[in-house]
């Protein structure tokens, strides 16, 4: 790895940043606190390209690498975790499935508009009784014979009202197990499909998240994503690319709380002097510091790893993993730093905590990726 970034990966994270600042900021505590959707401020990155990042330009996309999108997500994230994790779900998941595993048809109808940000995309994994354990799918896929027949329910879908265009998992021949799972690309406004309540998170509140329902919703043949069977492959090939997304939104969040940590502790005085003075303070910052940097270099590893084709599955389950702990670990600090005021709401490291918890759950609990790096390691 080269630890110096490109000119344009710098102009790319520079960008991140200053939306985050200017467009993202203002209105964070307010859209937190009513559970609203991000919609304008959205459509602005779209416009800059940040929803079809890694997608190439004759898909409407950026073109950018895996290391310039981690940079950008760590900005994003730093300010708002709810606008990193609905680019996060559209760029690594989605549009990073339809390029790579999509027919040609598919890429022109459904790709071009999401890089573009004319759509947005959901991923429908996690179902009531089938969370991280994907192989427990119970939702079904009928084969038809010119189409297919689609049941089920599908749980905590981020961006789940406000997608137009979502991307099932469904059981075809459940004999087949994990086999007889396939991925299906599903339009908003098809007859049978219903979009649940909205859900009243923790955390990342900005964000939409809600059941999605299918009662007998006819699914064109040709809207499969590969060959029959394929839907398993698909998704876990794609959690591990969603996991450095995540590990860099779990990164953006502990480095945010870290910053402002930082800067209160240098404002605030205590027993004659600022807390920034005090030993015990020091101590907390110095493992904060510590700690993120060790997460950023786990994330751009995974990055540079999938970026130059070589295996990353690993390397993104250790990011994801060590990140999301971290942030935890650091906002828990920063509200500590910050005494009083970090339990109110002006201060954003509340909600920062609040956030940094779904990191560790969502892309598969750190229960799962420490089942996923064992294999690895004993391989």
């Amino acid at each position: 790895m080269h630890f110096e970034f490109t000119e344009e990966q710098l102009m790319i994270k520079q960008a991140a940043c200053d939306f985050a600042q200017t467009e993202l900021k203002p209105g964070v505590i307010e859209r937190d606190e009513h559970q609203k959707f991000p919609a304008g401020e959205i459509k602005k990155l779209g416009e800059l390209g940040f929803l079809g990042m890694m997608v190439a330009p004759q898909y409407g996309g950026s073109g950018m690498d895996a290391i310039s999108y981690v940079l950008a997500m760590e900005e994003i994230a730093k300010v708002d975790a709810s606008v990193a994790v609905i680019l996060s779900v559209n760029n690594s998941l989605v549009c990073t499935g339809l390029e790579k595993f999509g027919t040609e048809a598919q890429k022109q109808k459904y790709l071009v508009p999401l890089a573009k940000g004319e759509h947005i995309g959901a991923f429908c994994l996690s179902e009531p009784e089938a969370g991280s354990d994907a192989t427990s799918q119970r939702t079904t896929a009928i084969d038809m014979g010119d189409h297919y027949l689609l049941n089920g329910t599908k749980n905590w879908i981020t961006n789940g009202s406000t997608a137009s265009t979502y991307i099932v998992m469904a059981q075809t021949d459940a004999a087949k197990k994990h086999h007889g799972i396939n991925a299906f690309i599903i339009e908003k406004g098809m007859e049978g499909f219903t979009i649940g309540a909205k859900e009243n998170k923790m955390g990342v509140r900005g964000s939409d998240t809600h059941s999605i329902m299918f009662s007998d919703v006819k699914v064109p043949k040709e809207n499969r994503i590969g060959d029959d069977g394929f839907g398993f492959t698909f998704a876990m090939t794609l959690l591990g690319g969603g996991r450095i997304g995540i590990a860099a939104q779990a990164l953006g969040i502990a480095a945010g709380a870290y910053e402002l940590a930082l800067q209160y502790s240098k404002e605030r005085k205590a027993f004659g002097k600022s807390l920034a003075d005090l030993q015990a303070i020091q101590f907390k910052l110095a493992d904060m510091a510590t700690e993120i940097e060790a997460a950023r270099l786990l994330c751009l590893k995974a990055a540079w790893l999938k970026d130059h084709g070589q295996p990353y599955a690993q390397a993104s389950s250790m990011a994801k993993l060590f990140a999301s702990d971290v942030a935890m670990r650091v906002t828990v600090e920063a509200v500590q730093i910050h005494g009083g005021y970090g339990y109110v709401k002006e201060y954003h490291v509340e909600r920062m905590m609040r956030d940094a918890k779904i990191t560790q759950i969502y892309e598969g609990t750190s229960e799962i990726q420490r089942i996923v790096i064992s294999r690895e390691v004993l391989k």
